[in-house]
């Protein structure tokens, strides 16, 4: 009798899954050389349909082309979620898998373990149990459905498995294996490159910080934005920031009449060319999770603009300080940088580079036995 060959979905639909996926298909992979059944099928649901925002990935981190685009493109949540129902379910009524792997929390996460669930087939969820306790984040109400429907649970800290208990769910399901994002960074130090517009500018290590921002809490409103900006440049000392702009951010940019000197504005960058940036700033002001996670095992200061982080260990363990919304806390943060006060921080409890082949282990083991 054929030993079973199991069929694990693999999910992406937005720039941060493709940095989250990338170590498990290689640990597949791996294992597939080495004489493991399992398949898998990658997924892409097109939420990301900007080639500067996912394009590029497949190239630079070594992903195979996915086996099925859903071309979603751009709507609503609500739109975006019924899309992704819609045409995810098709799939698996016209070939079924055997499991349903999502990455972190973008609205591909959740409508694909809804469709998944509801057919009967089950749904491992890796970064499972984060929560930033901000119902406000679409982020947030992602997370908390997916979990709330997930069988599997791959996490990346003592304090999401905390969160997973508090819910009530048992250690058996609970696979502390730490951070694939952190798989991809170490994976790919030595290969780290400037962004073409690096010499132009002027740059040298240390001497300019990078910005991003996309929460629709600090690039929304005009007035706050502007705001924002201004406190920015007021707090760099006319150290200049390098600021790839994000297509949600671009919309209220421009519409601002006036933007501080200093700022370098450029496209989202590729993954070797912004980490790049972020490898050699002087400091990181950002209101991303992931980054928060590059500059804490990086080493480099990361100044957070909002209220809640669900990446708390960046905070207790790493070089991120959580500061608000309140344009008015940047300065005294940058002027702690400044004076070299900075913390030096530490990286935290499996985030290795090894969590790609932790969750290959088991998927293997769940499945194929």
């Amino acid at each position: 009798m054929n030993a079973p060959q199991p069929l694990v979905d693999i999910i992406a639909g937005a720039r941060p899954n493709f940095m989250k996926i990338a170590p498990i298909i290689h640990a597949i992979q791996a294992r597939q050389a080495q004489g493991s059944r399992l398949r898998f099928r990658l997924v892409h649901t097109g939420q990301h349909y900007d080639e500067r925002m996912s394009g590029d990935f497949f190239t630079q981190l070594g992903i195979p082309l996915p086996d099925v685009n859903l071309e979603v493109g751009s709507g609503t949540q609500a739109e975006q979620t019924a899309s992704i129902l819609v045409r995810y379910e098709k799939l698996l009524l016209d070939a079924r898998s055997d499991l349903c792997l999502v990455v972190g929390d973008v609205t591909s996460t959740m409508a694909c373990a809804i469709a998944a669930q509801k057919l009967g087939v089950p749904v491992a969820h890796v970064e499972a149990g984060i929560r930033s306790g901000d119902w406000r984040m679409p982020e947030e109400i992602n997370r908390m459905v997916t979990d709330s429907i997930t069988n599997w649970f791959f996490t990346t800290s003592e304090v999401a498995n905390n969160n997973l208990r508090r819910t009530g769910v048992p250690d058996d399901r609970i696979f502390f294996v730490g951070n694939t994002m952190i798989d991809t960074l170490l994976a790919n130090l030595d290969r780290l490159r400037p962004p073409a517009f690096w010499a132009d500018a002027g740059l040298q290590p240390g001497g300019y910080f990078v910005m991003t921002l996309h929460r629709p809490a600090n690039v929304d409103d005009l007035s706050g934005f502007s705001r924002l900006l201004k406190a920015v440049g007021e707090a760099v000392r006319g150290v200049p920031v390098v600021f790839p702009v994000h297509p949600r951010t671009a919309k209220t940019l421009a519409s601002l009449p006036d933007k501080p000197a200093g700022l370098l504005l450029v496209d989202p960058q590729p993954y070797l060319e912004f980490n790049h940036l972020v490898r050699h700033a002087k400091g990181v002001i950002t209101d991303s999770g992931g980054v928060t996670e590059e500059t804490t095992v990086l080493g480099v200061p990361c100044v957070t603009l909002r209220d809640s982080t669900e990446r708390p260990e960046t905070v207790t363990v790493g070089t991120n300080e959580l500061i608000g919304t309140d344009p008015a806390a940047l300065k005294p943060a940058l002027d702690k940088l400044f004076a070299g006060q900075w913390k030096k921080g530490a990286i935290p409890e499996k985030w290795d580079g090894h969590t790609g082949a932790r969750i290959a282990e088991e998927l293997d083991r769940l499945l194929a036995g």
